[in-house]
């Protein structure tokens, strides 16, 4: 009898495993992200936790506290979305706006564009002014806009990091009141670094990130609602059938996202903690660090961080010979745009100060690629030693791409006026 013939089969190759994660060090000079403050990281790296075990929902309670107080609120909806600042944005727009809605969007950077998008995509008839990037909109601009057409939001971004301006919000809540307006503004690279004051600036939403003054990572988006804009959003409140009970709200204009439904969301961090979605335990933990360091420093304390090391730096950047973007009335305070020199590829410049010095600046966007640089001064970042040593590395690169330069010219003035504010740490 003839047996069957044995097929030895071969072994298999070892599958290559990635090795473990190891960054490159870098300081994050651009306009955000930012590196993380180390407090941040070591608060992220805490066990987790069942999303209704009561220690869990302690610290929801108490991160709701103290965006309070970031925010300069009283909003009990106070909360946070889980994913990054877009996250935050796209809540707030596709919880506020019914198909057909009106919005009106004060364009005068890249994400003024951002906004009007995720209007548009909700279903919104939107509505745009536009300014040259590197300028802002008078009160004025804004209130004519709005009796022209009359719109049920205004969706304005507060600093627009593609231009490095911010725009004033403190006359455009009273402007909204009048016109039964609902204001919603993106503060996500302002918060935490520049004056904001929700409540007294009436503005009915706010929505943030992490990732810029408030020292953290991106994945987390603090966003606080006024009672007024609870209304509106509450008016379309409709539970999920999987978890709806008799007598829960079921509605014929429903919010169109699950995900982002704040009025579900709202419910999850309330006293019904709804069983929405699973909490990101460890983003609410370094969001709820990000949160209490500010408040530790103190926000006035925190602002005036960054207006002085934003101006060492900007100061240090004229000295070396190049021109500041943009109107510097309106300046934010984490991050100052450049005009590339001539004869400096803008692209190769960053490449350099990436390779060389392991430091990274950011470029823009649309018509300000290849034309200006951004520098951020921003959270964990805005620090004396990061301020000088971006700028001693700056004058390096700028001398080997043929600039003329004098030397020391940046860093001296720098020190010059750390010297005249008084800070000679």
């Amino acid at each position: 009898m003839i047996q069957p013939r044995k097929v030895v089969m071969p072994n298999p190759s070892p599958r290559a495993v990635p090795n473990q994660i190891n960054p490159p060090q870098r300081l994050l000079m651009g306009p955000g992200p930012i590196n993380a403050d180390p407090r941040v990281l070591r608060a992220m790296s805490a066990q987790l936790l069942g999303q209704y075990d009561p220690a869990m929902t302690s610290y929801m309670n108490e991160t709701m506290e103290l965006y309070r107080e970031v925010f300069r609120t009283e909003n009990e909806a106070t909360v946070l979305i889980d994913g990054t600042s877009r996250a935050g944005i796209e809540a707030a727009l596709v919880s506020l706006i019914e198909p057909g809605d009106r919005v009106l969007v004060p364009i005068f950077g890249r994400f003024g564009h951002l906004l009007r998008e995720i209007a548009e995509r909700c279903g919104a008839e939107v509505h745009v002014i536009e300014r040259e990037w590197g300028t802002v909109f008078t009160p004025g601009e804004i209130e004519a806009a709005i009796d022209k057409v009359a719109p049920k939001l205004l969706a304005v971004v507060h600093g627009d990091t593609s231009t490095t301006v911010a725009q004033p919000l403190d006359e455009l809540g009273a402007i909204c009141a009048k016109h039964g307006v609902l204001l919603y503004t993106d503060a996500t690279a302002s918060l935490g670094g520049n004056t904001f004051e929700l409540d007294a600036w009436g503005i009915d939403v706010a929505t943030a990130g992490l990732q810029k003054c408030l020292g953290g990572p991106s994945g987390s988006a603090p966003i606080s609602l006024s009672a007024r804009a609870v209304d509106v959003i509450n008016s379309r409140k409709s539970i999920e059938a999987g978890i709806r009970v008799e007598g829960d709200a079921v509605s014929s204009s429903p919010i169109r996202s699950n995900y982002f439904d704040l009025a579900m969301i709202l419910d999850y961090w309330g006293p019904k903690r709804l069983n929405h979605h699973t909490e990101a335990t460890t983003m609410l933990f370094g969001s709820r660090e990000c949160a209490r360091l500010l408040v530790e420093e103190g926000l006035p304390q925190a602002v005036e961080r960054h207006r002085l090391h934003g101006a060492a730096m900007a100061t240090g950047l004229s000295a070396l010979g190049l021109e500041l973007f943009g109107d510097q009335n309106y300046k934010m305070n984490n991050v100052v745009g450049v005009e590339i020199p001539d004869g400096i590829d803008g692209d190769a410049g960053r490449a350099a100060m990436l390779n060389d010095y392991g430091i990274e600046i950011g470029t823009s966007f649309g018509p300000l690629h290849g034309r200006v640089w951004r520098i951020g001064t921003m959270g964990y970042n805005a620090r004396r030693d990061t301020v000088l040593l971006t700028l001693a590395a700056l004058e390096q690169m700028l001398r080997r791409g043929g600039v003329s330069v004098t030397g020391g010219s940046g860093v001296g003035a720098a020190l010059d006026f750390y010297e005249s504010e008084g800070d000679a740490a």
